[in-house]
């Protein structure tokens, strides 16, 4: 009875098996079938008429011009070296990859390659930590893995153990950034970018060697001016891997640039342009039978600045001209120090900033080639002071301050204090001034700065008062501008209580002359003065007058006048304030603007530091009558306020023309 269940178990095993053999031998005939009656006549095309792959057509990046309508951006095609995995030859990229780059060797032409080790034996590691621990996370190895861990890792992943350590280290270069950068069947592999006509000569030459090796069409960023506000305009680079994991992939490749810094980051959504695609139909032995342009590329939009290009060139020439004077003919400690320094020129009434200089400055033409020497250099030359610096801005504060006293009711025009060289209201802490000026009103302090008459009304007004008028002028706020700023802060008791710091009456003194903790960037102190010049009204700066369509034909945005802030400015207390700022001009800086037939409405700063010496600072506005133009200049241990009003006035020169002709009209120049 147990052998016949047996058996029968047996039986029964062996029919699900006869049954599962059955059941594949279906699937398989029914999937023959399909593809000899149904897709028969498809995979009979693949055999006799090729196949077809689509591909990027890349958009032009938009341009970065004046606001004349002249280029700081643009671009110029550009012949680069790809793969198309669909036609190389099975297991040749090795020596297919050593043979490209014999041929750019002997043309003295680079490739790309960014694998973290170094190009001779034996190897170590080089690039970034981040890099290396990239390679060793692509290669599963171990955060603590060695150089030679990696080699041999490398060697085994693309069959490069036969090589010399020469021809290896070559190909291991660019098999490693092929995988990198998801060089698949869809996506090519550029190999080296820019290459001389020669070099694509040869190529073409040799296709029937080099199957599936394309030079393909492609854009490379120049700058024609690339020494005139390189902090503004910004530079583009390949997309680092970070980057491209919060990036849309449906809009960026691996292999894309993105803006870096300036405006061509700011403005990266409409520089971009939209990539088209094109379908390209192969026959069976590779060649191309036909291309059909499924979507057009769409270049980027033109972003037009508000910057002025020659006028961007005599500012930082002036800023330049001054720093050297004084570091040839200054003695010590009264300006040969002088380190960098920034001028900043804004248009009165819609916030366009006309000039931004930094110095010392480089050029992005040469960025990439220069970094090196660029990011260790002397006085930080890649550093934006404009927009990210932030300095105190000493007695050119003191116009905040007597604006709040004149419009709170603290002091009539004619109010005075009594200045006697020491502050004594206070036992504890009596700060001095620079002058004995007796009897002084708020005209002549702010004409010869006198720090005793700031130190009175300051202490009578408050600390929250000084605040209020601070913010109404945008000190330690937010300009509007659209790149990276640094806000600052005006000195307060806030501010110090959060970092711990203990707050005394006497700090309240300090603030009235700019002092203390008040740290303010260039461009808020520019659109400070060009607010006083405006009788109160504070509006947006801004970099961009308008984003136009790549051929000009329309524009797609204009930047808005905004008013941040109005404080109902009087003309009592805007005349009276004019009146101290253009005594300034003949008292503190008088010498500069003797012979200047504009009148010129200023205030000169002479802030501490933490060092031995003083930075210079200086704000004016021009015509005084019907102001135009506002200008802040801060020269870096430049000694006194004055020292940069040398600055300002080459500034004015040239815009007003009094040297250098007539400045142009506003309208943009259509290129």
């Amino acid at each position: 009875m147990a052998d016949n269940k047996e058996l029968n178990i047996a039986k029964w095993r062996q029919n699900l098996v006869v049954l599962f053999v059955v059941l594949i031998a279906l699937i398989f005939f029914i999937r023959l079938m399909t593809m000899q009656i149904v897709e028969g006549e498809s995979y009979r095309s693949y055999l006799t008429e090729g196949y077809s792959v689509t591909k990027t057509i890349e958009a032009s990046r938009g341009d970065i011009v004046d606001r004349y309508g002249r280029s700081f951006a643009t671009n110029r095609v550009r012949y680069d070296i790809t793969f198309d995995k669909n036609n190389i030859l099975k297991d040749s990229e090795n020596s297919v990859i050593l043979e490209l780059i014999a041929i750019l060797e002997e043309n003295g032409e680079e490739w790309i390659d960014n694998l973290p080790l170094t190009k001779e034996a034996p190897f170590s590691y080089s690039g970034t930590e981040t890099a290396q621990s990239r390679l060793k996370k692509h290669l599963d190895l171990a955060d603590f893995a060695s150089a030679e861990d990696v080699v041999f890792r490398l060697k085994e992943k693309y069959d490069l153990e036969e090589m010399s350590d020469e021809d290896f280290r070559k190909v291991a270069g660019v098999r490693y950034e092929m995988d990198r950068v998801g060089y698949n069947y869809v996506t090519p592999y550029t190999f080296a970018k820019d290459v001389s006509e020669v070099t694509i000569n040869i190529i073409s030459e040799h296709s029937y060697y080099f199957q599936g090796i394309e030079i393909a069409e492609s854009y490379e960023r120049e700058y024609p001016n690339g020494d005139v506000a390189p902090h503004i305009v910004g530079i583009t680079g390949i997309i680092y891997e970070e980057e491209y994991a919060n990036l849309d992939k449906t809009v960026y490749g691996m292999n894309d640039i993105i803006g870096k810094s300036g405006l061509e980051s700011a403005f990266e959504s409409v520089l971009k342009g939209k990539d088209g695609k094109i379908k390209i139909t192969y026959d069976a032995e590779g060649e191309i039978i036909s291309e059909e342009i499924i979507e057009e590329a769409v270049p980027g939009a033109t972003v037009v600045s508000t910057i002025d290009m020659d006028l961007q060139r005599v500012t930082y020439n002036a800023l330049e001209k001054q720093i050297l004077n004084l570091r040839n003919t200054a003695q010590p400690g009264m300006g040969k120090e002088s380190e960098g320094g920034v001028a900043v020129v804004i248009k009165v009434g819609t916030g366009e900033i006309l000039a931004a200089a930094n110095y010392p400055s480089y050029n992005l033409s040469t960025y990439y080639q220069d970094y090196s020497a660029l990011s260790t250099a002397e006085f930080a030359p890649l550093f934006n002071r404009a927009t990210e610096g932030t300095y105190a801005p000493g007695s050119t504060f003191k116009p905040v301050v007597a604006t709040a006293a004149l419009q709170l009711g603290n002091i009539k025009a004619n109010s005075t204090v009594n200045c006697e060289h020491v502050y004594t209201y206070f036992t504890d802490y009596q700060p001095t001034c620079l002058g004995h000026h007796g009897r002084i009103n708020v005209r002549h302090a702010l004409g010869y700065s006198c720090n005793i008459f700031f130190y009175e009304i300051g202490r009578i007004m408050g600390i929250d008062n000084i605040r209020q008028y601070a913010y109404y002028y945008g000190l330690g706020e937010p300009t509007g501008v659209e790149i990276k700023e640094r806000i600052g802060q005006v000195s307060n008791p806030d501010w110090a209580s959060d970092r711990g710091i203990n707050w005394y009456h006497g700090d309240v003194l300090q603030a009235s002359i700019g002092q203390g903790y008040s740290l303010f960037s260039p461009v808020q102190m520019a659109n400070y003065v060009a607010t006083i010049a405006n009788k109160g009204v504070r509006v947006n700066a801004h970099f961009v007058k308008s984003i136009n369509s790549h051929d000009f034909s329309e524009v797609l945005y204009e930047t808005p006048v905004e008013v941040l802030s109005d404080m109902g400015m009087t003309d009592y207390t805007y005349e009276t304030v004019l009146s101290g700022m253009l005594q300034s001009s003949q008292d503190s800086s008088g010498f500069v603007w003797g012979d200047f037939d504009i009148k010129v409405a200023s205030k000169t700063g002479t802030p501490q530091t933490t060092t031995k010496t003083v930075n210079s600072t200086f704000i004016c506005f021009a015509p005084a009558e019907n102001p135009e133009v506002a200008i802040a200049v801060i020269i870096e241990k430049g000694w006194q306020g004055y020292t940069a009003a040398p600055v300002a006035k080459d500034i004015l020169q040239y815009y007003f023309g009094t040297e250098s002709g007539d400045t142009p009209e506003t309208d943009i120049l259509v290129p």
